[in-house]
């Protein structure tokens, strides 16, 4: 190998550690934050003060979500990832991954489902040495509640 070619392999190869640290450093930052998204939040109730002296009070109740269940996929170049996510009354009851084509092993997600569940968001926890996977579940679970999210009027 000649010493000019040298160069551009230490370059090249710096270049690449600094985009990888970046997008690392980000990803835990954001991970690190631990808020839900601001479509994540639990339902709420508003009651109305009654009207010409009524004693009755009317309960409305704005769900962001349809019941059901929801299949969501994610990809990158790494491969690709699918979910099925359960909702209930606006809460995150159930997530599964039906679906792992990833570069990397199964075994790097497994635990990605119930901190879901923990933390009604799909914003988990980096794994270190599994970012792609990591955030191809992520947007699998986003693409799932997307779905279900009802159309605000």
């Amino acid at each position: 190998m000649k010493k000019n070619d040298k160069k551009w392999v230490i370059l090249c190869s710096t270049a690449l550690a600094a985009v990888y640290s970046a997008g690392y450093f980000t990803t835990e930052t954001q991970a690190n934050l631990g808020q839900p998204l601001p479509q994540i939040e639990s339902n709420f109730q508003t009651n109305s003060s009654p009207v010409n002296g009524s004693k009755e009070s009317s309960n409305i109740t704005n769900s962001r979500y349809k019941d059901g269940t929801y299949t969501g996929s994610g990809m990158n170049r790494r491969g690709s990832i699918e979910v099925q996510v359960t909702i209930k009354k606006d809460v995150i009851t159930d997530v599964a991954i039906s679906h792992f084509a990833m570069h990397y092993s199964d075994r790097d997600v497994v635990g990605m489902p119930d901190e879901v569940l923990q933390k009604q968001s799909p914003q988990v926890e980096n794994v270190s040495g599994a970012t792609y996977s990591t955030e191809a579940f992520q947007n699998a679970v986003q693409d799932a509640l997307d779905q279900a999210q009802n159309a605000v009027g």
